[in-house]
């Protein structure tokens, strides 16, 4: 007899006891553990709201996974749920088997479900009915809230029938109740509802906060304080915000915001798109007091910085220990020629990957960087594309990244030969440029590695070489 089969007879188990739902529920207080999953999973397909409300109250895992089993959110299935942690809230006493402590309504937890349902791909028990095991212990201690972890997606003008329910339910069993969303993102919502779901989420569960509204800066400046209390925040998305009007400008707005960074202390991935409102107060940013720990990923892309901003940003510590730097549409072209290249010296021992897309790059700054960019032993890939180089440099690119271990991915704009004096793109001239280019990796002992592949999507060249794969494209 296989592993799987005693699992297959536990689900015939369950589905026997679900023809007599009474039955069911009066005999949970003597049901094997090893029954409960697979009794809830009959229950929640069979949508036996009755029978899913008791095995809430007698479940003897600490955490309940129930996003594991809904491909979309079901409020019969929640109601369900919550009827049977209103009992367990409203105990004195809970019953003696259970150690439920955690509602996850998170899309995760399906290796726990697949576990009891005798699935092929195994899963190892043990840190499952570790926790009972230890939470055991804990039982005749006086209980901490409970937990309720769910995942916000704020996108719509009102909030969905799902989530008005859980919210009207936490909000009504405070204090006894702590909702936890580790992701958060905020997308096209109402401020007024943002405010009030904010209010009731516990802030230093967030870990991962996405902004992306088309916001006044003195909207951000509004949220900012909240920003503040999610001190457990490892990665901070935020675009789209606008600038105001010449005759709106407060710089107390930026203040209000960059401030806010002196909480964050486990920062990690910082992305601003477009932050137009940065220009010039980058240093208020990426002063050592501000962010505290090194930065892993930086994504500053689509806006203007100063002189100023680039000779802070190359100077703050945070920087010293980036994976990844992405400065795309930071255009270059009206810098001091020394900040791009002192930028790259100082990330050069740690990073991976680069991108500087669309930055108004020239010959003479590639020149400048590439010294710095040989030195990236750890770079695996970067991206120059929509910037205006000739086949010189690109050809000088190539023999110095050649000697880079790990580089795997290059993409390059189309080389400015390829357009006539007037700036009309040539397909044949293209055709050579690409030729020519596999030529130079062929002088460089890799002709085993390339294998030329051109198509013509849209406007765009493609060109594969592996391992250096060029895309060149505007």
């Amino acid at each position: 007899m296989s592993v799987r089969d005693p699992l297959r007879l536990l689900n015939l188990a369950g589905k026997s006891l679900l023809t007599y739902e009474a039955l069911a529920i009066s005999a949970l207080e003597h049901l094997p553990i090893e029954l409960f999953p697979p009794l809830f999973m009959e229950a929640f397909c069979g949508r036996h709201r009755k029978t899913l409300k008791a095995l809430v109250q007698a479940w003897p895992f600490v955490c309940l996974p129930l996003g594991g089993l809904m491909q979309t959110p079901h409020l019969g299935t929640l109601q369900a749920v919550l009827d049977g942690l209103d009992v367990l809230l409203t105990q004195k006493d809970h019953p003696r088997k259970c150690k439920l402590r955690v509602l996850d309504l998170r899309n995760t937890g399906q290796d726990f479900w697949r576990m009891w349902s005798g699935s092929s791909v195994h899963v190892s028990s043990s840190s499952s009915m570790a926790s009972v095991a230890e939470d055991g212990s804990r039982i005749e201690k006086p209980l901490a809230p409970f937990e309720v972890f769910t995942e916000l997606h704020l996108k719509e003008r009102t909030m969905n029938e799902f989530l008005t329910y859980l919210l009207k339910w936490v909000e009504q069993r405070d204090p006894f109740i702590h909702l936890c969303c580790k992701k958060l993102k905020i997308v096209s919502f109402p401020m007024d509802n943002i405010m009030k779901v904010l209010s009731m989420v516990r802030l230093d569960c967030i870990q991962e906060l996405h902004v992306n509204c088309t916001w006044h800066l003195s909207t951000l400046a509004m949220i900012a304080p909240l920003l503040g209390q999610m001190s457990n925040v490892q990665k901070l998305f935020v675009s789209h915000i606008h600038l105001p009007d010449p005759e709106e400008w407060n710089e107390q707005h930026i203040v209000k915001i960059t401030s806010q960074f002196l909480r964050l202390h486990h920062l990690q991935d910082l992305y601003l798109e477009s932050p137009f409102y940065l220009e010039g107060y980058l240093i208020s940013l990426f002063l050592p007091r501000c962010l505290m720990n090194p930065l892993d990923n930086l994504s500053i892309t689509h806006c203007l910085l100063a002189d100023s901003d680039l000779t802070h940003l190359s100077q703050s510590l945070n920087i010293s220990q980036l994976k990844s730097l992405n400065l795309s549409g930071v255009t270059m072209t009206y810098s001091s020629p020394e900040l791009l290249p002192a930028l790259m010296e100082k990330v050069s021992a740690t990073l991976q990957e680069l991108y500087l897309e669309q930055c108004g790059i020239r010959d003479s700054h590639l020149e400048a960087i590439l010294p710095a960019l040989s030195h990236c032993f750890q770079l695996t890939s970067f991206s120059l594309r929509g910037n205006l180089l000739s086949m010189p440099i690109m050809e000088k690119m190539l023999r110095h990244t050649s000697e880079l271990p790990s580089l795997s991915r290059e993409l390059y704009p189309i080389p400015q030969e390829s357009f006539s004096s007037q700036g009309i793109f040539q397909p044949g001239r293209l055709a050579q440029c690409q030729t020519e280019l596999l030529e130079i990796l062929k002088d460089l002992g890799r002709e085993q590695d390339c294998r030329g592949k051109c198509s013509l999507p849209g406007n765009a060249m493609l060109m594969d070489m592996c391992p250096v794969e060029s895309e060149i494209g505007t």
